[in-house]
């Protein structure tokens, strides 16, 4: 078979000698086999090849098998990618659930068995081929089918016919003349863009949506004109002012001195990818972040070193051993700095007591900055030391996430709340560490309410990925806890908070109720004074 037409299977596993042997059972199939040694690896090979099925190991680091599935299930484009899942321990009843759950199609134990793995694996390849050849015939179908209607057209029954067929059409479809003047406009144009036909019609279809082209429109017109079709993406506007990108596909019916136009809203997945890039760039530039940091530490303990001979030496004055003991003072300010750095890139193997107070710390010294240069006012009170059981930088991550949002909602200033305390569980008794961070800035829209903890949905146009409060909740939900939050409208202000609940293994005692030190009303009003009414998004 010619490579072009060979079927594609991902193997995703981080141990290479697996990868290898699956690679040995496999070779005999007529497919190309692509390699991953992380999640991570396997969602960026996912987006640059077309695959027929993945072996994907269930335990792997950083993103395991199921939540890679989850992932893959959510991105459009791999909803139907058939998905085995390879298991080196026993699975129970409830994990081939969460399997299943997770978009999987089978299960295979190790030791593999070779010839059950080719066998499952040539079925689903199998399959992967026969509905691409499906598609392909489809598409020669459409060609058959363009060709009749051209010749069908001056039939106006036949015309209706067809303009019926269009409005059960999920992509926009609209006609306009040589003029840009809209004469056609569909039920699709009208749910991906919010205008009625009525209200379109008539007027130039590039000043209703405001196109942006990704040249000069003149050249992209030129184009349409010369050789009767032209195909790309645009950035247009729908009637609420979001931006949508479209891949547009356009025809220019000379005998009937029109253009066709079918337009597909992909913004989806254009963020989608984008978000994935962003991800690989951050982590990449966490791992530089964490190199430097380790490799000043061997000459920032010499120079500490130095700095306490030299603070005692008998040759100095009072004034250069005052000079002295500052520059030492600096000098541990930057070592601390340093370790906070490592902290955040340096993972335990194993849980261990985290206390939560520290990494508050931490995060909110690492933001001392940004606080100052916004002109922000930190309010910050530990009712409870919180030590948990878990892993610190992926704790510090969620602090982070949710502290750095506070603070880009603020960029005139404004105060931000940390408080965290413990409070009982009345359900089941169980005490649970709280902690809330509460900013006075822009809010949350109630439309964006439901939306938040969905992956890739942001509010901070191209600046966000959409991740961080997804992975956040993710994070969380992973100890057993909660995350929600309250936006409230307060004397035409806004006031912001979120809280966090987990379950603790050192808590202190003395302070229980922390519920009655949190809540968003006292918060609002420690924040602004005195309120005249409450509003908040349902």
């Amino acid at each position: 078979m010619n490579d072009t037409h060979k079927a594609n299977i991902l193997m995703v596993d981080d141990q290479p000698a697996k990868l290898l042997s699956y690679e040995a059972i496999l070779a005999n199939l007529d497919a190309h086999l692509i390699k991953a040694r992380s999640g991570r690896e396997g969602l960026e090979l996912l987006l640059k090849h077309d695959v027929a099925v993945v072996l994907l190991d269930v335990s792997m680091p950083e993103i395991n098998g199921f939540e890679m599935a989850d992932m893959m299930r959510q991105h459009p484009r791999f909803q139907k990618t058939a998905i085995l899942f390879i298991s080196a321990v026993r699975m129970s009843d409830l994990d081939r659930i969460k399997g299943y759950q997770s978009g999987a199609v089978d299960y295979i134990s190790v030791p593999v068995v070779p010839d059950v793995l080719r066998a499952k694996v040539s079925v689903f390849v199998e399959l992967h081929r026969k509905s691409r050849e499906l598609e392909n015939l489809n598409r020669e179908l459409e060609t058959r089918v363009e060709q009749r209607t051209r010749q069908l057209q001056e039939s106006e029954n036949l015309h209706r016919e067809r303009a019926d067929l269009l409005e059960l059409a999920s992509e926009a479809i609209l006609v306009r003349d040589s003029a840009g003047v809209l004469t056609y406009w569909n039920a699709g144009a009208e749910a991906l863009y919010g205008w009625e036909r009525n209200e379109v019609l008539g007027n130039h279809v590039h000043e209703v949506l405001e196109t942006q082209y990704p040249a000069e429109a003149m050249s992209s017109e030129s184009i349409l004109t010369k050789r009767g079709k032209w195909e790309g993406n645009l950035v247009q506007k729908t009637r609420d002012g979001r931006e949508v990108i479209v891949a547009s596909r356009q025809v220019f019916k000379k005998e009937m001195g029109c253009i066709l136009e079918i337009n597909r809203d992909i913004t989806a997945q254009m963020r989608a990818e984008e978000a994935l890039r962003q991800t690989e760039r951050l982590a990449a530039m966490g791992r530089v972040a964490g190199i430097i940091a380790h490799e000043i530490n061997n000459p920032l303990e010499a120079i500490t070193n130095a700095f306490y001979l030299l603070r005692n030496h008998p040759s100095l004055d009072e004034e250069a051993r005052y000079y002295a003991q500052l520059g030492e003072v600096e000098l541990a300010r930057v070592g601390h700095i340093t370790k906070q750095t490592l902290g955040f890139y340096r993972e335990s193997q194993q849980p261990i007591n985290v206390p939560i107070a520290e990494i508050l710390d931490d995060v909110l010294q690492l933001q001392s900055r940004q606080l100052l240069m916004s002109r922000i006012t930190l309010d910050k009170k530990y009712f409870s030391h919180g030590e948990i059981r878990g892993f610190p930088v992926e704790l510090r991550q969620v602090f982070l996430n949710l502290i750095s949002n506070a603070i880009q909602a603020m960029p005139h200033g404004g105060n931000l709340r940390i408080r965290m305390g413990t409070h009982r569980n009345e359900t089941n008794g169980r005490t649970e560490l709280c902690i809330s961070v509460g900013d006075t800035g822009t809010g949350i829209r109630p439309e964006h309410a439901k939306h938040l903890f969905e992956p890739f949905f942001t509010t901070k146009s191209k600046k966000g990925t959409g991740l961080g409060l997804w992975i956040s909740k993710g994070i969380i939900q992973k100890y057993d806890g909660k995350i929600h939050f309250r936006s409230i409208n307060f004397r035409d202000r806004y006031v912001t908070s979120f809280r966090v609940v987990l379950p603790g293994t050192s808590l202190d005692s003395k302070d229980i109720e922390y519920a009655h030190h949190a809540t968003d009303v006292e918060t609002a009003r420690a924040s602004l004074g005195p309120a005249k009414h409450i509003h908040s998004p349902g």
